[in-house]
């Protein structure tokens, strides 16, 4: 049974002050709880309704009634089991051939989803801006569906970073080179700027080379795609080349 101290704790990890207080943060669903066991990331305790079905011996788990998963569950619909689990120690990190580079991402819907597809494509780290949405939100982390624990995703001053990097800085523009014919550079960051303002000038101001997704549609009321959205069709673009 879970104490109401506990409950009070996991209630709180959904706001990034209280994750950062306590260096822990949720993970739900089997599905996604099994991933973790294949990471660097280290489970604390996890809570479950069916203990049996994880078959685990190496991790604390403690059964739950159904009722005390909704309390301690981010979700409407709570699945089988919540893993508590420990903040990554931030480390060094150093440039890869090809990196996703997000200045200001607002949603976690949209940060969960690009994670997936830097996953699906074999990007191992993303970079983003201080101010992008954080990576332990829950919702980032229920839409990654497992993709959080194989992609490196770290927070810097992305002026200072981009001003430093050895890779091709690529940014998209309504006016940039066409992706369909474009070349790409062996090593580069791809920058993906905020769902409604873009990227910010001083982050632009770095861009070497400028891409665009032509529209084919006879409509022009469609101003812009879904960040995420156009991530998926340059990516998969760039990698069929």
């Amino acid at each position: 049974m879970l104490t109401a101290h506990t409950i009070k704790i996991l209630q709180t990890l959904d706001k990034k002050k209280f994750r950062q207080k306590y260096n822990l943060f949720l993970v739900e669903g089997n599905k996604i709880i099994c991933e973790l066991f294949n990471s660097n990331f280290k489970i604390k305790e996890i809570f479950s309704t069916d203990p049996q079905k994880l078959d685990r011996t190496d991790v604390p788990i403690t059964h739950v009634s159904e009722n005390e998963l909704k309390k301690i569950s981010f979700l409407k619909n709570p699945k089988d089991s919540v893993a508590l689990c420990y903040l990554k120690t931030e480390e060094k990190f150093h440039d890869q051939n090809i990196q996703l580079v997000l200045d200001g991402i607002q949603d976690p819907g949209n940060l969960g989803t690009i994670i997936r597809l830097a996953d699906w494509f074999g990007i191992e780290q993303i970079i983003c801006s201080e101010d992008t949405v954080d990576v332990y939100n829950p919702k980032v982390i229920m839409s990654t569906m497992g993709s959080f624990t194989r992609v490196n995703v770290v927070y810097t001053n992305l002026v200072e970073y981009l001003s430093k990097t050895e890779n091709v800085n690529i940014g998209t523009d309504m006016e940039g080179e066409n992706i369909y014919t474009f070349q790409k550079p062996e090593k580069f960051n791809l920058i993906l700027g905020n769902e409604g303002n873009g990227m910010r000038p001083e982050t632009e101001k770095l861009l070497q080379k400028s891409i665009s997704i032509p529209r084919f549609g006879k409509s022009q009321s469609t101003e812009s795609l879904n960040v995420s959205m156009a991530a998926g069709i340059i990516l998969g673009q760039l990698f069929s080349k």
